[in-house]
């Protein structure tokens, strides 16, 4: 057996469809389902049920795509293992982080670490902590940062910092010249908030349940950039983290009493997973910074 059939299993797999995996993969379809024949013989098992509309996976299927799944991972990682240079003159790292990060963390992070490495090849993604912990899982990616809110049993995760969430207003806002405001006072405020979709608005929504707090959300947007700008040109305010306003000269936070908004960042790794010298690097880095 021969790890072309494992890739082209995996990909029809995926695909659901000889057709489009033959395509993906830049091979005649015949030349792919005769890989796939062989591979079959060679297992003792029928991987895929030819019957249907659409390529499924029979039983012996399924169990079999876990494990090619796991061992190409592992292939891909023995692969990172013998480039790994311990003193960091090359190599690469990808990581991501969830959206409110990209606004104060991961800029002065990044540029930390492109000074201290700078022939690191270093990839920066945005996205839901679910999609990086998918990914994460799915070896690609080395790091990510989100919240303390783990859904896969795979993935490990260490504390990076705690955050505060902040009343967010605009200089030219009635508040601006506040530092403090009573949680029940939100109830008179009208919001702009990051759609639902985002980890910080589900927060928030908690926090108000919890606090009874009922506030005016008349703007919602799925840009943390679109809520910026919004409460810089409007009367209205929004909850985000208190970094954020702190590096802006026209945004101003105001503490929320008597309870804090507060969330635990954390950096997460797939359990086991080889940890390479770039991504160690990484972490020693962003845990030194907080």
């Amino acid at each position: 057996m021969l790890l072309r059939h494992i890739n082209y299993f995996l990909a029809v797999a995926e695909h659901h469809s000889f057709t489009r995996a033959a395509t993906a993969l830049h091979v005649s379809q015949p030349a792919l389902s005769q890989q796939i024949k062989q591979l079959e013989e060679t297992l003792g098992a029928q991987l895929f049920d030819r019957t249907g509309r659409t390529m499924r996976l029979t039983d012996a299927g399924e169990v079999y795509f876990r494990y090619a799944r796991r061992a190409l991972q592992d292939l891909e990682e023995g692969k990172r293992a013998i480039h790994d240079v311990g003193d960091l003159s090359r190599g690469s790292l990808r990581i991501a982080v969830t959206p409110t990060f990209t606004t104060y963390l991961i800029g002065p992070l990044v540029k930390s670490f492109h000074n201290l490495y700078p022939n690191i090849t270093l990839t920066v993604r945005e996205m839901s902590q679910e999609r990086i912990e998918e990914l994460l899982v799915d070896d690609e990616l080395d790091v990510g940062i989100a919240f303390d809110e783990i859904h896969s049993p795979d993935i490990d995760a260490q504390q990076l910092l705690v955050e505060t969430l902040a009343l967010v207003v605009g200089k030219e806002h009635p508040l601006a010249k506040c530092r403090t405001m009573s949680l029940k006072a939100l109830n008179n405020e009208s919001l702009v908030l990051l759609t639902s979709e985002f980890a910080t608005r589900k927060q928030i929504d908690r926090y108000c349940r919890q606090n009874d707090i009922c506030p005016r959300v008349l703007m919602e947007a799925n840009s943390l950039s679109a809520v910026i700008e919004i409460i810089r040109h409007t009367s209205l305010a929004t909850l985000l983290p208190a970094k954020i306003a702190c590096d802006r000269e026209e945004l101003v936070s105001i503490v929320l009493t008597p309870s804090l908004l507060q969330r635990t960042a954390v950096l997460m790794q797939r359990k086991g997973a080889y940890q390479t010298a770039a991504a160690r690097a990484f972490i020693e880095l962003a845990r030194f910074r907080q």
